[in-house]
């Protein structure tokens, strides 16, 4: 396990984060998805050392190490990162998000554009407060979000209930049965039989789970709210990578964010789904990253 790392902020709160691949390399920030947390970015660990590459990996407020901050909003997010960087010495970088870290990449880079070299976002989330049709959103999410504007009450207390079984690690043997159960694309399935790829998956969630449900829906309430900028607003250079067989966001979705940004490459990968894209793409999306 990596070791935690700490920067403090205003009063006594903190963002925690962990570092992985090469110590001296090029600094790229890692936004981790949802419900996540930094040791997510143990799926760049390998490809980082090979290609030298620094991934910093911060928890977002409330996840896991890092204090929750109440009432906040995607806008405080570039503050997070820059207090990060300048505590590290680190002036211009790059950031790689993984589905729900798009949100917070884009924002970095449309606030920091002295500052943030390029993006890369993978699977990345859409802006859903904007969606008129959901219908390429999982189902999950679709319910997830009619809850969230109709029962807000309700969806917290399912939160509450499912912190205990969420946050609880199965035995290895399991393992087949919940794959299953996810009823996962095969290539997502197939993907996951890796032992280190369904740890730095699933553990990382359990991560944030442990920390505190307040934190966790903190962080979904999030996706449901207007961003606060435009993705025209965003003129950095963008590499998105997406999975034509993604359940959690549609690749229409996805040809349709790409078609919004000024500055975009958009790569659309066949047979790979949500999870089988980071895992199996890491080191072509990283080398594509730092090549920017």
């Amino acid at each position: 396990m990596k070791k935690e790392k700490f920067v403090q902020f205003e009063g006594c709160a903190v963002v925690a984060f962990q570092e992985y691949g090469d110590a001296d390399g090029v600094p790229v920030v890692f936004c981790h998805g949802w419900p996540s947390s930094c040791t997510m970015a143990q799926l760049t660990d390998e490809p980082a050392r090979e290609l030298g590459v620094r991934i910093i990996s911060p928890d977002r407020p409330g996840i896991s190490g890092s204090s929750l901050q109440h009432d906040r909003k995607l806008a405080d997010w570039p503050h997070t990162v820059e207090r990060v960087l300048d505590h590290l010495g680190i002036g211009e970088f790059r950031m790689l998000a993984i589905s729900g870290g798009a949100p917070y990449a884009y924002a970095t880079a449309a606030v920091m554009p002295d500052r943030v070299r390029a993006i890369a976002i993978v699977a990345g989330a859409i802006p859903m407060a904007e969606l008129e049709d959901a219908s390429g959103l999982l189902p999950l999410y679709r319910w997830m979000l009619t809850l969230h504007r109709l029962r807000p009450q309700l969806l917290r207390r399912l939160f509450c209930m499912a912190r205990p079984i969420l946050a609880f690690r199965p035995p290895v043997r399991f393992r087949p049965l919940l794959l299953k159960i996810l009823m996962l694309r095969p290539c997502d399935a197939e993907s996951l039989r890796d032992a280190a790829a369904f740890e730095a998956i699933f553990e990382s969630q359990r991560r944030a789970w442990r920390g505190s449900t307040e934190g966790v829906m903190a962080d979904a309430q999030i996706y449901a709210q207007p961003w606060g900028f435009s993705l025209e607003d965003v003129n950095v250079p963008v590499r998105l990578w997406h999975g034509t067989q993604d359940r959690a966001f549609s690749v229409h979705l996805a040809e349709e964010v790409a078609k919004r940004l000024p500055n975009c490459k958009a790569r659309f990968i066949e047979n790979a789904g949500h999870y089988s894209l980071p895992i199996r793409h890491m080191r072509d999306i990283l080398s594509d990253l730092i090549s920017l």
